[in-house]
């Protein structure tokens, strides 16, 4: 997609995730790679997809994820404010 992608989408509830997966061999290196460039990106390929998936009155989001070997996945909810 121009402008950017976005590795996951889920609707839990009223809330709507567009989600960045990161998968790094520290956590350390995961949020290096999760700079304001890259989730720029995922906003603008968020916007792009929200009027695909979002139903009326749901909250809009984007999260990340940090994968890192030997570590349960660490969730980050509402990642990026504009």
């Amino acid at each position: 997609m121009p402008g950017g992608e976005v590795d996951v989408i889920a609707h839990r509830g009223r809330t709507l995730a567009f989600v960045e997966v990161k998968a790094r061999a520290s956590e350390e290196g995961a949020a290096i790679a999760l700079d304001r460039y890259r989730l720029r990106r995922v906003a603008v390929a968020a916007e792009r997809l929200a009027p695909r998936f979002m139903r009326a009155g749901d909250d809009i989001r984007i999260d990340a994820i940090f994968l890192v070997p030997r570590r349960l996945p660490r969730h980050l909810a509402n990642v990026w404010h504009g």
